[in-house]
């Protein structure tokens, strides 16, 4: 009765953020083709679709989901408790040959990401997916760490939902923000993630290698290592051409001050194109400075 109370409560203090025109803190800039974002909240048990549209983010809708046994925060295999953090949608599963505890179809997502590898947390096979056909809904804390939603509302999501592209973002409770706070935020990643490109386009490994915190480390190097085969890498190139587009921009909503910058970058090095999605870690240092402290593909 006490946990029901509660997300009455929550329930009504998202519908006044919402009437109010705020946003998920989380949500700075999405481009064009991402046509959904989900805000996973533990607390009130509510998946919260956004999506890009004419005021830059737009709301659609909220279903009830369930999420781990344990809550959330999760650390280790089977510890049934669901990740906090920004994931991506990235498979579609039929779910015909699985138990049927998993509805009708599954999303896995990309847990555990670079950040949380970097910071020990492990397990796997975290999804989106649905429940026991007719069961309607499962209790708040009720899977081993995955979200699940009743059969109606997943299958309402389904078609909107795009391998390698929809962010499923996991928090406690969502901090919501007005739009010219947002904007504020804009700007500064904007114009961080302009400086990266700018510099690694010119050549310039000076002002490249500024933009990188001292901490960063990268598929297990640390800064001084990374440094010397970054070194060695661009140097080893002939760079004709370098471009970003798609920039997707969202705040962590678990660690203060970390964002992540997700684009496409089209490299022409002699004849070759490489195309490849990049993800850049900023972090946000005393002083208010910006410097990236992860990065990886995908």
């Amino acid at each position: 009765m006490y946990k029901l109370l509660v997300i009455v409560i929550l329930m009504s203090r998202i519908g006044s953020a919402q009437s109010e025109g705020l946003l998920p803190a989380y949500l700075i800039l999405l481009p064009r083709s991402v046509s959904t974002v989900l805000v996973a909240e533990s607390e009130t048990s509510t998946l919260h679709r956004y999506g890009y549209g004419e005021n830059g983010v737009d709301f659609h809708d909220t279903h009830y989901m369930s999420v781990g046994r344990n809550g959330v925060g999760k650390r280790m295999a089977w510890d049934r408790k669901t990740p906090l953090g920004i994931y991506f949608v990235n498979e579609r599963l039929d779910t015909a040959g699985l138990h049927e505890r998993y509805g009708p179809i599954a999303f896995p997502l990309d847990y555990p990401n670079v950040w949380d590898r970097i910071h020990e947390r492990g397990g796997g096979g975290i999804w989106i997916h649905g429940v026991v056909e007719n069961g309607e809904r499962r209790p708040p804390l009720d899977t081993d760490g995955c979200i699940a939603l009743p059969n109606d509302a997943l299958k309402s999501l389904e078609g909107s939902l795009q391998v390698t592209v929809t962010p499923v973002i996991i928090t406690r409770n969502i901090d919501w923000a007005r739009r010219e706070d947002v904007s504020a935020v804009r700007r500064e990643l904007v114009a961080a993630v302009d400086a990266w490109a700018q510099s690694y386009r010119a050549g310039d490994l000076s002002r490249y290698l500024a933009l990188y915190a001292d901490d960063f480390e990268y598929r297990g190097m640390d800064r001084s290592e990374w440094t010397a085969y970054r070194v060695q890498t661009i140097a080893a190139r002939s760079i004709n051409d370098f471009s970003i587009d798609e920039l997707l921009l969202l705040s962590d909503p678990e660690d203060e001050g970390l964002y992540l910058s997700r684009f496409r970058q089209t490299i022409v090095d002699g004849a070759n194109t490489i195309v490849t999605t990049k993800r850049l870690y900023w972090r946000r240092l005393p002083g208010g400075v910006l410097r990236i402290v992860a990065e990886d593909n995908g």
